[in-house]
């Protein structure tokens, strides 16, 4: 049996790259990113009025102009009409590309125009106001986002204004989750007192849909043959297994005997941990892995954000393991007592503080079946094994998998 250090390490020694595709931008939203976005123009493209008012040139005001003739008047998107005397000016709209012969831009509430002239009410000009000049963001070929990021609504915008209609991003390792157990029936179904619906699959395929994947779902009764035929036909076909049940200790748990048999190499089995203790996870020789999380739910919800998620995303950004976030961490708000020599990921509620610090209330479950306790909380808090009192006001990291701000 080995640490949670130890199973993180290994799990993250198996991070690679399942290359990238190409994805409408409209259609990335939380992929990631996988090349270098770059401008395709200056950007601004031109120099852009900032403020609603009249254009002048500088020269004019500096030599005692203080009115000006309006010779036109330019709306964003309308091509500039350039001055011809120093006393003329435009009135111009904000967004509006300046004509070349302005350099300065005073707002409307600075002026009086009346009778076709604009008259100043004020001396406090600058040169150059009011103006976001052409190039001051990025020059043509600039990088404005660089790869290996999440897409947000935010980078979709900056795509869309340099016309990257179609954004590469990175591949999601196609992933199969399969089930195991004769107590399991169909959502739709109307199981005895001994039976229960099939939740953990549909858990699994949920988190990954956030990462842009679709996995399959694949239910397999606890026949020995039948899981061997079932699982060595996966190994074929996808780059990831996730499994939940059948391997732990019982006199039906087949799965990690299968493993062995289709030469999936065990890289470890059980984890000092609770819950999750029995976690199994190895590597077949064609390069695909398996995640073989406990049956119980609150256990598979456990190690698929501790171990599983944290791998995907080391894969998706591409970043060296000793780069990668150390994740959130939070504060005990009351003390609490876990004697066994385990790592502890205690259920918890989460809020911050008016100070910004992020606090953990733990709330108290019925063992690692009660996954409606899932919907009362927030986040797994880790707390070591080297210790058994954890005080209220010490820092433990947490496990977040639902949304606190």
């Amino acid at each position: 049996m080995i640490t949670v250090q130890e199973a993180e390490e290994i799990i993250l020694s198996q991070v690679k790259d399942y290359g990238h595709e190409p994805v409408a931008f409209e259609q990335a939203l939380g992929r990631v990113l996988a090349v270098d976005i770059t401008a395709d123009r200056d950007l601004p493209p031109c120099d852009r009025v900032t403020m609603d008012g009249i254009a002048i040139a500088f020269a004019a005001f500096e030599a005692g102009s203080r009115s000006f003739s309006v010779k036109a008047i330019i709306a964003a998107g309308s091509k500039p009409t350039d001055i011809t005397q120093p006393d003329e000016c435009v009135e111009i709209m904000t967004g509006a590309a300046l004509p070349a012969t302005t350099d300065t831009v005073i707002r409307y509430e600075d002026v009086e125009i009346k009778d076709g002239f604009a008259k100043l009410l004020t001396e406090n000009i600058k040169k150059g106001q009011n103006i976001h000049n052409k190039g001051k963001d990025r020059k043509q070929n600039d990088i404005v986002t660089a790869a290996n990021q999440v897409v947000t609504p935010a980078l979709i915008s900056m795509a869309a204004s340099v016309g990257k209609s179609i954004l590469q991003v990175k591949k999601v390792p196609t992933v199969v989750v399969v089930s195991t157990g004769n107590e399991l029936v169909d959502v739709a179904d109307s199981p005895t007192p001994y039976q229960v619906r099939r939740s953990n699959s549909y858990a699994i395929k949920a988190a990954l849909q956030q990462y842009g994947a679709q996995p399959d779902l694949l239910h397999i009764a606890d026949e020995p043959t039948v899981i061997k035929n079932e699982i060595g036909k996966c190994l074929a076909k996808y780059d990831v297994i996730i499994l939940s049940g059948g391997i732990s200790m019982g006199k039906f748990d087949y799965v990690p005997q299968v493993l062995d048999e289709l030469k999936v190499e065990k890289l470890f089995q059980k984890v000092k941990q609770r819950p999750g203790k029995p976690f199994w996870f190895g590597k077949h020789q064609n390069g695909v892995l398996v995640f073989a999380f406990p049956g119980n739910p609150v256990s598979t919800f456990m190690c698929l954000y501790r171990y599983f998620l944290p791998w995907l995303n080391a894969c998706l950004k591409g970043l060296d393991i000793a780069s990668q976030p150390k994740g959130a961490y939070a504060m005990l708000n009351e003390d609490v007592v876990f004697a066994p020599e385990l790592t502890y990921f205690a259920q918890v509620k989460l809020k911050l503080c008016k100070h910004g610090h992020l606090h953990a209330t733990p709330i108290e479950g019925h063992g690692s079946g009660d996954f409606a306790n899932l919907l009362d909380t927030d986040a797994f808090i880790e707390l070591p094994m080297e210790k058994s009192n954890f005080k209220k006001d010490e820092l433990y990291r947490v496990w977040p998998f639902k949304q606190v701000l």
